[in-house]
């Protein structure tokens, strides 16, 4: 592995660990050159999936695109990003576990629902907002009404 401090091209691994629930592997190496330490995350490599948007155009699914609606709904709210990195990855997971090279942009808007609801109702309320796409106060109303007959329930 290339030194990102000097270029040198090898490098000594000291530590390997299991990170994001096993999918991914974590090491720490040392630059046999300069002596600086770095990380470097390996994933395996996963068939291309499509995504397929609401207006029927295809693009590369990137993991990114969750990553940045979690984190927008979460802003400000007691979630580590070690957390949202996680529910990023078993969003990830339960969409691939389909098997299909192709899904449509709902299926993944619908995932990160259930994962948010599950996590934090407030957050869940951000992102269904800008997902469903709320024209008015009553729309926002009634999803609240929905949380809140769900919680007297329980």
């Amino acid at each position: 592995m290339k030194c990102p401090f000097c270029g040198f091209p090898d490098s000594k691994v000291i530590d390997s660990r299991s990170a994001d629930g096993g999918q991914v592997i974590r090491r720490r190496r040392e630059c046999k050159e300069c002596g600086k330490r770095f990380t470097t995350f390996e994933r395996f490599e996963q068939f291309p999936v499509a995504v397929i948007k609401r207006n029927g155009d295809k693009e590369p699914y990137r993991r990114e695109k969750i990553l940045i609606g979690l984190k927008k709904a979460f802003e400000k709210r007691p979630v580590t990003s070690q957390q949202i990195e996680d529910m990023a990855t078993e969003i990830e997971a339960e969409l691939r576990a389909e098997g299909k090279s192709e899904i449509p942009s709902s299926s993944i808007g619908m995932a990160v629902l259930r994962k948010l609801k599950e996590v934090d109702e407030v957050a869940y309320l951000r992102f269904a907002s800008v997902y469903k796409e709320f024209k008015d106060l009553s729309e926002f109303q009634s999803e609240l009404g929905q949380l809140l007959e769900k919680k007297e329930r329980e």
